[in-house]
């Protein structure tokens, strides 16, 4: 029986070189995130993975409590498939590896980017959907797709991440986008421990209207 009082977040977060300009509000958002599932219940880990043309884990499953300011500096292209590939694989195996007490009841995948894919090798569109798809459905793991200045639902689509948990968001919203990702990850962390079952809460037709242009 996994430990229905932890959760997993495992966050994959672009770091290619047109996030350049939006650099500070990222690293804001993020720390901002962190300080909120710091407040919420239960215990949290957080694994963090940024990726360009190429894939970089800068912690793996460490304590919330204990996860470092972010830093970020972005470069190169973007390689999205082949870095959600890596992280998911590599998260699902690691869980596998636990003693089923210490396998998180939650398991969260967060992805943030402001680009669309143009330099995986590895993994194509259907495939990813594929493993997505798999994860949700089989072991109730949650994805969440935040994508700037695109229809991040029909990209989230591709990708096997359900249409509610998918929003655009304005490139000058980065720091709203974290904070909306965060108050429905705490959220749902706390609808799981209190009642058992819960679903991941939508993004609400307000969260999108304030993340979009002004």
């Amino acid at each position: 029986m996994s430990n229905q009082n932890l959760t997993l977040i495992a966050f994959l977060l672009d770091r290619s070189g047109s996030m350049q300009s939006i650099k500070s509000d990222v690293v804001g958002g993020f720390d901002a995130f962190l300080a909120e599932q710091r407040a919420g219940d239960g215990d949290c880990r957080v694994t963090l993975a940024q990726f360009d043309n190429e894939y970089e884990v800068v912690y793996r499953a460490v304590p919330v409590s204990d996860v470092p300011p972010l830093v970020l500096n972005p470069r190169n292209t973007t390689a999205l498939l082949d870095s959600m590939g890596k992280l998911i694989t590599d998260t699902a195996a690691e869980i596998a590896a636990l003693a089923d007490d210490d396998k998180p009841g939650s398991v969260i995948i967060a992805i943030m980017t402001d680009g669309l894919e143009n330099a995986s090798h590895e993994w194509s569109r259907p495939a990813i959907k594929s493993l997505v798809e798999q994860q949700t459905n089989e072991f109730g793991w949650e994805f969440l797709y935040m994508g700037a200045d695109q229809d991040a639902v029909e990209v989230g689509k591709n990708l096997g991440v359900k249409a509610e948990q998918a929003v655009t968001y304005s490139r000058g919203k980065s720091r709203e986008a974290m904070a909306a990702m965060s108050g429905n990850v705490r959220g749902y962390r706390t609808a799981k421990i209190t009642g058992g079952a819960a679903a991941m809460p939508a993004f609400t037709e307000d969260q999108r209207s304030k993340l979009a242009d002004d």
